[in-house]
């Protein structure tokens, strides 16, 4: 059959040909999927030759992705922190769209990343086979508008939120496959609590909250401070209480300390605490209970069994031009996915230090704490239990007619 771009693009390749793939991601958590999506399709297809190449960030390069344009970097959040590195973004996206022009790849597969992704869709429509987009942009959250984009420069969105279906559905989109969350099979720790506080010199006897600050720089900066005065609030209040900060593998004890001491924060707040880093599963699985940064990190808690906390905060511009265009009222996935708020969230002004402390306590009572675990049960069974890495690799093939091998 011929290839025909446009609208309604259909094509179908030779079994076992060659296929170039353009994969892009530009975060920490869209670089891990992407990785794991390139490994279970190489895995599902041995006698195929696939390349693929784009934006890419350490998982992705030691996946084998070249990498076109190095997403190291490109995680930033606010208005005017986006502004100040528009050069970057703009150079990035010329590159990508000239490696896209010049290779003729068989298909884009565009991962989370929406503000940059949707442009790039929208760019290379029609001059790429088959868009696939993996992770959906929350568009049932705020600006509702793009759905249209999806619709004419998308063949095929992989939803890993089982609202996000039946979302699509009631505004007119119906190339949606629900492939369940890609850390339903992934997220386990590695160790048990006992192994893991005999690695750090912790006493598991003793409680252990975990504080996760994110990922990206500014949800550091916003955060950190909060969560290290909230710390030493409620060790002063709960005796032999320990603290572990999980950092993300990119992120390091200085990134979190300078936020502190940029935040005015005194620097008592910092003695005791126990940094981790690449363990955030194992720091999840031996906690008590957890102040989890909002993002993909509450469902990786959830999926863990860990109760928690919500926290989020930016700056006061970003929160006043961004909060009014949001048209939902629950901002962790957690809750999300639940149906209802099973999680406190502290977002915006509600995080304080005496806020958080406040919740933490409450969240270490014995009682409240097994109702929490009980509950996050619901969550687990709602994010699938197959692996969704597979399985948004096998509706990548369906989408380029590859046979299995």
């Amino acid at each position: 059959m011929p290839i025909k771009f446009g609208p309604h693009r259909i094509c179908s390749f030779p079994m076992n040909k060659p296929l170039s793939i353009m994969i892009v991601a530009g975060e920490a958590s869209g670089d891990s999927h992407a990785a794991r999506l390139v490994d279970a399709l190489r895995e599902q297809h041995p006698a195929t030759e696939l390349h693929f190449y784009g934006c890419a960030g350490r998982k992705m390069k030691a996946a084998g992705v070249e990498a076109i344009v190095d997403a190291e970097g490109m995680a930033i959040i606010g208005i005017l922190e986006v502004i100040r590195e528009l050069p970057m973004f703009l150079k990035a996206f010329r590159k990508l769209k000239s490696a896209a022009l010049e290779r003729r790849p068989d298909a884009l597969i565009l991962v989370d990343f929406p503000e940059f992704n949707l442009r790039l869709a929208k760019t290379l429509s029609k001059s790429v086979p088959k868009v696939i987009y993996y992770i959906s942009p929350q568009v049932w959250a705020w600006k509702q508008k793009r759905v249209q984009d999806i619709k004419h420069n998308v063949d095929q969105m992989l939803s890993i939120l089982p609202f996000e279906k039946a979302f699509y559905s009631e505004h007119g989109f119906e190339k949606v496959t629900y492939v369940g969350h890609p850390i339903a099979g992934s997220v386990k720790p590695r160790i048990g609590r006992k192994e893991f506080c005999e690695r750090h010199g912790l006493d598991p006897q003793r409680a252990l909250v975990t504080l996760l600050p994110g990922s990206r720089r500014m949800e550091i900066k916003y955060t950190a401070p909060v969560l290290a005065e909230a710390g030493e609030l409620v060790r002063s209040q709960i005796e032999g209480l320990q603290l572990v900060v999980a950092l993300a593998p990119s992120r390091s004890k200085d990134d979190f300390e300078s936020a502190v001491f940029r935040g005015g924060v005194r620097k008592e707040a910092l003695e005791g605490l126990v940094y981790v880093n690449g363990e955030t599963h194992e720091a999840l699985g031996s906690a008590d209970a957890a102040a989890v940064t909002s993002g993909t990190a509450t469902l990786e808690a959830a999926v863990i069994g860990t109760p928690m906390c919500v926290v989020y905060k930016v700056s006061k511009l970003n929160n006043a031009a961004i909060r009014p265009r949001i048209k939902i009222d629950t901002f962790g996935l957690v809750n999300l996915i639940a149906g209802h708020k099973i999680a406190r969230e502290l977002i915006q002004n509600d995080l304080t230090a005496q806020s958080l402390a406040e919740e933490i306590r409450r969240l270490l009572d014995p009682q409240v704490n097994e109702r929490f675990r009980a509950e996050l049960e619901s969550v687990r069974r709602s994010l699938g239990k197959e692996d969704a890495s597979k399985l948004a690799a096998q509706a990548v093939a369906r989408e380029l007619d590859l046979a299995s091998d």
